[in-house]
């Protein structure tokens, strides 16, 4: 029997069983994937204590703290949560068992896919949901990004480092990223922005050779590309919260309280799947430590009581 069961291995899983750990919890952390959405950048500027760490590096170290005070951790897919009269049974996809006295849900987003023509045809044969991966492949290459987010700017500037060019495409007058990401992409030669204009289409013969666009660029409504690399934001990843009954937003989103207490007692959830105004690690860390404290005073019964 656990006393908190953490699903989800990002900025606010690791933060919460680092919380959990420090309470003297029994805490296990089942994650499909560890690190979260965050493994995939380049470069992470804006987590307070770093001026500039890979998302890799700086989830490690989160990793390894929550480790240290004694979290236990496994990889697998959670399949279902059942509530029971005193407790959660967890089930994974290795048809292993878990029982738990709290749930602390941390399940991160789950990219959205381009869904044209070509896109799933030619996904890993020149579509790419991930820069840090793949962009050394197209070294002297011709890439596009599509999107208009940080993410996006962060995949520019990152292929402009191996690409010969890169364009990034966006389906609105200006793309939204942070004045700072906006002015390195101004400064960076090899990379032009296509305002006002989708991706219809994806065509080649065994690779990606060039995507159709729905307004003209340079007098056609082509353009050739070696790769495109797809930035256009992503969805929570609550089905498995939804089985359990518990509320959402329209949007999917698992919807919290101040203490991050969803409406199943005992059940928290913290990071990018929740209702968050911001989706960023920064505000996953500190849900993942709201959550932490919230769960200890439903199984302790007392408060916790943070000092430095």
């Amino acid at each position: 029997m656990y006393d908190i069961i953490i699903i989800g291995a990002g900025f606010a899983g690791y933060s919460a069983a680092i919380y959990s750990t420090r309470y003297n919890l029994k805490t296990l952390i089942i994650a499909k994937e560890l690190g979260g959405a965050i493994v995939d950048a380049s470069e992470v500027e804006n987590y307070p204590g770093y001026k500039s760490i890979s998302g890799l590096d700086l989830i490690k170290k989160f990793e390894d703290q929550a480790k240290g005070f004694g979290a236990e951790q496994v990889v697998d897919e959670v399949v279902g949560i059942i509530k029971q009269e005193k407790s959660f049974k967890v089930e994974t996809r290795q048809k292993k068992e878990y029982e738990t006295k709290t749930i602390i849900l941390a399940l991160g987003t789950e990219r959205r896919k381009l869904n044209v023509p070509g896109a799933k045809e030619y996904e890993g044969k020149g579509i790419h949901y991930c820069a840090t991966c793949d962009g050394v492949f197209y070294k002297d290459k011709t890439v596009g990004v599509i999107g208009g987010s940080n993410s996006a700017a962060h995949s520019a500037l990152l292929l402009s480092r191996f690409a010969k060019k890169v364009f990034i495409i966006y389906r609105k007058q200006e793309i939204r990223a942070e004045p700072v990401l906006k002015d390195r992409i101004n400064q960076t030669k090899n990379i032009e922005i296509i305002n006002d204009t989708n991706v219809t289409e994806v065509k080649g013969s065994k690779f990606v050779e060039k995507v159709m666009l729905d307004n003209v660029y340079k007098g056609k409504k082509e353009l050739v590309l070696d790769a495109l690399f797809v930035e256009i934001g992503s969805v929570p990843n609550s089905a498995i919260a939804k089985q359990l009954g518990i509320r959402l937003t329209q949007s999917n989103e698992i919807i919290v309280n101040a203490q991050c207490e969803t409406n199943i007692k005992g059940v928290y959830a913290a990071g990018d799947v929740t209702n968050t105004v911001l989706r960023q690690g920064i505000v996953g860390a500190s849900q993942g430590a709201i959550a932490a404290s919230s769960a200890y005073q439903f199984v302790t019964g007392k408060r916790a009581v943070g000092s430095w």
